[in-house]
């Protein structure tokens, strides 16, 4: 069975209300891991990742995902706690099995950030027993 093509351009967004739950300011793991309390990039990017995750739905079978491969975005501007930010990503092309998009994220005083994130979609219970089995091994060698 051959999979559906996404049209060109095909698009999907989210809008997000920022709290401190997504600040940078939030994600330190240790007593000296002092970052600003704006939204950090981390969340910014699973935004846009969501975006473009949307765009991908119509392709996908019972028990298939799409993931995040790769992202090359820069984050251009700071937003503060309570504003709202919109990601959107549109389709620009498939690469084999990597479905290419645009992504960018704005807030209501402009842009943010942008970039390019490539997606693959694959079956998620054999992403998870992979994931579980190269764990596994790494515990018992240790």
């Amino acid at each position: 069975m051959e999979r559906a093509r996404l049209d060109l351009g095909a698009h999907a967004s989210v809008t997000w209300r920022v709290s401190d739950a997504d600040l940078a300011s939030a994600i330190g793991v240790g007593m000296s891991d002092v970052f600003p309390g704006v939204l950090a990039t981390a969340r910014m990017i699973a935004l846009m990742e969501v975006a473009a995750s949307r765009v991908m739905q119509p392709l996908l079978a019972e028990g298939e995902l799409s993931v995040g491969v790769t992202v090359d975005v820069s984050h251009s501007a700071a937003t503060p706690p309570g504003a709202t930010v919109r990601a959107k990503a549109r389709f620009l092309r498939q690469e084999g099995k990597m479905y290419v998009f645009e992504v960018w994220a704005e807030d209501d005083g402009g842009e943010i950030g942008r970039g390019v994130h490539k997606r693959a979609i694959v079956s998620s219970e054999r992403l998870e027993i992979r994931a579980l089995r190269r764990c596994s091994a790494l515990y018992e060698t240790t």
